[in-house]
């Protein structure tokens, strides 16, 4: 048996991949929406995937989506800021667009606090797209009566992503039969970080100091003079760095929002949303990424993950060859998990996915090499699909897609004779199940 694809195909779409992962303050310059770290909107995909190998078909998916766009997640943060410049304004310390601001406030606390957390209109169209692309993509995986597994967290956000997604699976064929879910009982997978298990391993001294040069562009104070008269007030009233971070997020949520019809661009400048970028795509590597500095213990977070995608595809492949047609009738085509950037985010590092695998201790230059909007913006998504041939002793093969692109995997061919390899080793994004679960199994334990 030998397994071919068009070699030339495959480097040319893996290169123009690999050339977006690399980040340069131009690209940021000139497309500022980007610097909004895990506020990024959705980037749908550009790469035309290639044809499986000749006699594959997919035949099952296994996948993990982070929630769509949705609402700053905290409504205190809202309401703590609007407080500010009401009490301000009653001080007489604003200019005017320090008044503008407030007003602005005033309609977010009045309106998007209730709201805190929850998924936008954008999310929901974004998840109706990846689930159309889904669908048009591996028509086989979802023809028929096929039976479909799907899970989210308990986060209400999580439940509609998952909830728009089927939508748009029923709409494209109702004869598909779906199991859905959100319970305590997969939260251990779907989303197993807790932020202040970070005190435990991330503050260390190594740590503070790289992060501490993250800071040195970044000065509140300029912004503080465009919205306040007083700068005795604003010392006296304030906690500056507070609120500085809190209104860069909020700032960072506004592309993701439907229903209002401003945002902060006149108060924030490009240098100012840059530099405070970096800082926070810094703090994301040192709490889940691969950062040598924080012990590489951010990633590890992923592993029950990892162990559940393993887990589940040795039960479906398991049915598969089954002759039991009864149990054949109920195998998932798809298994799709609804969760958050907190378990996207480690899984892509933990796979040695190229986006995610940086392991420096240039915390400065971080952003070169790992960012935190490619990885994890919104509605971000993985998908592993499953191949297999109808010819005898043919082994089960594996491509994965990160936002819908294919991707490369750390995971060497198992034949060790040299001219059966060259035989019989698939070309990537291909892999062999068997090397796969084999590679996994050994992270994931």
């Amino acid at each position: 048996m030998k397994i071919k694809l068009s070699i030339i195909a495959i480097i040319a779409g893996f290169g123009a991949f690999c050339a977006q992962a690399q980040t340069t303050d131009q690209e940021l310059s000139q497309n500022i929406s980007l610097a909004t770290s895990n506020y990024a909107l959705y980037p749908e995909p550009t790469q035309k995937l290639s044809k499986a190998p000749a006699g594959y078909k997919a035949f099952y998916m296994s996948h993990y989506g982070r929630h769509g766009s949705r609402y700053h997640y905290d409504a205190k943060d809202y309401t703590n800021l609007y407080n500010i410049f009401a009490k301000a304004d009653s001080a007489k310390v604003l200019t005017p667009l320090g008044k503008s601001v407030l007003e602005r406030f005033k309609q977010l606390n009045d309106r998007a606090a209730k709201k805190a957390g929850d998924l936008t209109q954008k999310g929901v169209a974004q998840h109706q797209g990846i689930a159309n692309r889904m669908y048009k993509n591996f028509p086989e995986i979802f023809k028929g009566d096929a039976y479909v597994e799907a899970m989210a967290s308990t986060s209400v956000r999580c439940v509609v992503s998952m909830a728009s997604a089927l939508e748009e699976l029923r709409a494209l064929n109702p004869k598909m039969r779906i199991h859905q879910e959100a319970s305590k009982s997969t939260v251990h997978f779907l989303n197993p970080y807790n932020f202040e298990s970070a005190n435990e391993y991330a503050n260390t001294k190594e740590w503070q100091a790289e992060n501490a040069k993250m800071y040195k562009d970044i000065n509140p104070y300029t912004m503080m003079k465009k919205l306040f008269t007083d700068s005795a007030w604003v010392d006296k009233f304030m906690d500056v760095g507070t609120f500085y971070g809190k209104f860069y997020e909020i700032q960072s949520s506004m592309q993701n929002l439907d229903d209002f019809d401003f945002d902060f661009r006149d108060v924030w400048t490009d240098a100012d949303l840059i530099a405070r970028w970096k800082a926070q795509n810094a703090w994301w590597y040192s709490v889940l990424g691969n950062c040598p500095l924080t012990g590489n213990k951010g990633i590890t977070f992923a592993k029950p993950l990892l162990k559940n995608f393993l887990d589940e595809a040795d039960r479906v492949l398991a049915m598969d060859s089954s002759a039991d047609k009864n149990g054949k009738k109920n195998q998932p085509k798809a298994t799709l998990r609804y969760g958050h950037d907190t378990g996207l985010l480690p899984l892509a590092g933990l796979m040695g996915l190229d986006v995610a695998k940086a392991n420096t201790s240039d915390i400065e230059n971080l952003y070169k090499v790992w960012t935190d909007f490619r990885i994890v913006p919104m509605a971000a998504n993985i998908q592993w699909i499953f191949y297999k041939s109808a010819k005898k002793g043919a082994p089960i093969l594996v491509k994965v897609l990160y936002n819908e692109n294919e991707v490369t995997l750390p995971v060497a061919c198992g034949i060790t004779d040299e001219a059966k390899a060259k035989k019989e080793c698939p070309v990537a994004p291909y892999y062999r199940w068997e090397d796969v679960r084999s590679t996994y199994l050994k992270i994931a334990e």
